[in-house]
């Protein structure tokens, strides 16, 4: 087919990242640019996963664009954590704001990309039939955009309707006097459940590991405090930046060893009653590196557990097991937990029970036993910041891919670019903070970093940059060393690639050592010593 147009740049998303990445190009720069969605229109997870109880769960003021000035003052957030079409009517009004959707090809897939060696350009196809030029190729599509369905046996013969909450109905579901079972208790279930079982004749929730959830205490924001943040946002932005989570989340700077019983509990309660992130992320020092220290943490939620579910049980089998505290996802909790005190919430310990063995025509059966279901929910989760990346069948030079440069686990340098696939920049991508990070915070630093490398590129004429091989492997080994010396590795999570069979184990984000702010210096400290482990041609 022939090539239909010729672009400077082109972008593969139209979330968070897509949309800014759009406008620092075009506005910024003056390049020629075209961004492709596979949606009907902007918002990136905002507008796949429409999921019940689905909402962010940084707090509204820092989950928002910090380059809009005007915009940061003008916005108003209803709640603390705003639910998802708050969040997609923002991104709606961003987009209209700047005039973005004249740039964005939307209901188009991005299905391939080729790096010509002699043209130095990408040849870029999509679902459409269509096939043009670029001479960037800047993948936006998100973290966890790649929906992870497991292959259960008997699901094609279920005569009841089923859904993963990445792909719920947009028009919804009315679960009103219906048997619905949900699959899952990662931090997607975790919201969705006590929205469920408020309309479910009988909702029965299969757990395969049970979660460390912490309160999120939402509701409306105090307007004088939304005020002073609104004074101070030149402050926010700042400290966010150079945070080590892009939060306004600091850690204790003492071991929970060296506290007293007295006065760690009085700092748990703290944490705990602040809700959102802050058990998580504000908590003592030494909670991700020793498990003595992690235990007495993981400890208090534990009791927490205990004291909110009624029948001991149940509370045991939601007592997480087998993992350290803080090296899963945190998922925060409204009304999770009490959820499992109503007469029509039954939890089924899956795992326990040798896990689901069989989809029937009529529902689930687990431990030799059948669960009768109208509704199957699948909270299952996402093939995690590497799959999004491989399922756009990128080609670099001599026809490398990426499944067969990843086969071991993700390669990259920063987590930016990939060595032999030129100008190819990945917008949070593995082994940079991302999902360990409130992601906007990470998503403008990219946007800003890639933007100014390819300025740099034009007015000092290079038409390709790419990591070298032996900085590429020095990431690499960078990035393991800092995460080995942590409990992270531990854990069967999604963070470690272990929610997938057959997908290498390797920690796939980027967590520090100074977290967010370091690697922010890292990247500008590479890109004054004249782009140091990239090559420019």
């Amino acid at each position: 087919m022939a090539i239909t147009q010729n672009f400077d740049a082109v972008v593969i998303g139209a979330g968070f990242s897509g949309l800014h990445m759009l406008k620092s190009l075009r506005d910024k720069l003056g390049l020629k640019v075209r961004v492709y969605e596979t949606g009907e229109t902007v918002g990136g997870t905002w507008y796949w996963n429409r999921y019940p109880g689905a909402r962010c769960d940084s707090d509204a003021y820092i989950y928002c664009f910090t380059w809009d000035k005007q915009l940061l003052q003008e916005w108003q957030w209803s709640e603390r954590y705003p639910e998802q079409p708050e969040i997609l009517n923002y991104l709606e009004h961003v987009a209209k704001r700047h005039d973005l959707k004249r740039d964005i090809q939307f209901n188009t897939s991005v299905t391939s990309a080729e790096f010509d060696e002699t043209t130095n350009l990408w040849t870029v196809r999509t679902d459409t039939g269509e096939e043009v030029t670029t001479r960037y190729l800047i993948p936006a599509v998100g973290t966890l955009s790649t929906t992870n369905m497991p292959q259960f046996k008997g699901l094609e013969n279920f005569k009841g309707k089923w859904y993963h909450t990445s792909r719920f109905p947009h028009t919804g579901i009315d679960f009103t006097n219906k048997r619905v079972g949900v699959v899952g208790t990662g931090a997607t279930a975790v919201q969705a459940i006590p929205e469920i079982a408020q309309q479910a004749k009988q909702l029965t929730v299969f757990q395969r590991t049970a979660n460390y959830c912490v309160p999120a205490r939402n509701g409306k924001v105090d307007p004088e405090l939304a005020k002073a943040r609104k004074a101070d946002y030149e402050g926010i932005a700042k400290r966010i930046r150079e945070s080590f989570f892009g939060q306004e989340h600091y850690f204790i700077p003492k071991s929970v060893l060296e506290a007293t019983p007295v006065e760690r509990e009085r700092e748990f309660d703290r944490m705990w009653d602040a809700g959102g992130f802050a058990f998580w992320l504000a908590n003592y020092q030494d909670m991700f590196f020793s498990q003595e220290a992690n235990d007495i943490c993981a400890d208090y939620i534990k009791r927490k557990i205990r004291k909110t579910v009624k029948d001991p049980v149940v509370a045991e089998k939601l007592m997480p097991k087998g993992y350290a505290y803080g090296t899963k996802r945190q998922p925060l909790d409204t009304n999770y937990y009490d959820t499992f005190n109503k007469d029509n919430v039954l939890l089924v310990d899956a795992k326990a029970d040798g896990g689901i063995e069989e989809i029937t025509e009529t529902g689930i059966r687990a431990g030799g036993k059948e669960y009768a279901l109208d509704v199957i929910v699948f909270a299952t989760g996402f093939d995690a910041m590497t799959g999004p990346l491989k399922a756009l069948n990128l080609k670099g030079r001599g026809g490398r891919t990426l499944d067969r440069e990843w086969l071991n686990g993700p390669h990259t340098y920063l987590g930016i670019s990939v060595a032999g696939f030129p100008n190819l920049f990945t917008i949070t991508g593995p082994q940079s903070p991302s999902v360990l990070s409130n992601m906007p915070v990470s998503i403008e630093q990219h946007v800003e970093w890639i933007t100014d490398c390819i300025e740099t590129m034009r007015k000092t004429g290079k038409t390709t940059i790419e990591a070298t091989p032996a900085a590429q492997d020095q990431w690499v080994a960078h990035v393991n060393e800092i995460v080995n010396a942590t409990l992270m590795t531990s854990a069967n999570s999604w963070y470690m690639s272990a929610n997938i069979p057959g997908k290498p184990r390797a920690f796939l984000p980027y967590l520090g050592p100074e977290g967010v702010g370091g690697y922010r210096k890292k990247c500008d400290e590479v890109a004054a010593k004249g782009y140091e482990g990239f090559e420019l041609a």
